[in-house]
């Protein structure tokens, strides 16, 4: 019934996008034709397989990542720079969310270079620390990076003690580091 994902699409061959192809997911169910009858047979496989645990540990199902598409972060961009304005304006927000996601990996990198951190220096410390705390506020002022994202990567522990410490670091006395991220940490 979600007429943006690429299941309901399988049903309409019209309505489908000129890089989707199903052919290949009906062909992995048992060689099922791209016809009413295989897309039935298909649909029936997949309740099948929601149901049955042990196929979707043979599978590796737990290995799957979720989001719009597999790949590298280079190739997740240059398939971003690609899509057209009509196609953007159909992807779905939790979609978008992870479209955005190597904006925020970009502006974490650049902004730990310019206060002198690194990656390691992320899981290491207090989840408080202050630099973290500007890091953060960077993250959610320049690209409205969300908490969530924010407290996982920046290891800060749960979002709302992120939220808490980002509100609050907006009403004391700015740190090296945020004159920092402010002067130099804009991209364009």
């Amino acid at each position: 019934g979600y007429r943006d994902s690429s299941f309901a699409r399988l049903w309409y061959p019209r309505h489908r996008r000129s890089f989707e192809f199903p052919s290949v997911a009906l062909e992995s169910a048992g060689g099922l034709a791209d016809t009413p009858a295989g897309r039935r047979q298909y649909r029936d496989y997949l309740e099948w397989l929601s149901q049955t645990d042990s196929e979707k540990k043979r599978l590796g199902f737990e290995k799957l990542s979720w989001g719009w598409l597999k790949g590298t972060k280079q190739f997740k961009q240059s398939v971003l720079d690609r899509l057209k304005d009509e196609q953007m304006e159909s992807v779905v927000e939790a979609e978008a969310a992870e479209m955005r996601e190597p904006l925020w990996e970009t502006t974490l990198e650049r902004g730990l270079a310019l206060i002198r951190r690194s990656a390691e220096d992320l899981s290491g410390g207090r989840k408080g620390e202050a630099w973290k705390v500007d890091l953060a506020r960077f993250l959610r002022e320049t690209h409205l990076t969300p908490y969530r994202w924010i407290a996982q990567n920046l290891h800060m522990g749960a979002p709302s003690y992120v939220q808490s410490l980002v509100s609050r670091a907006r009403y004391r006395q700015p740190t090296r580091e945020w004159k920092i991220l402010q002067k130099h940490g804009k991209l364009d």
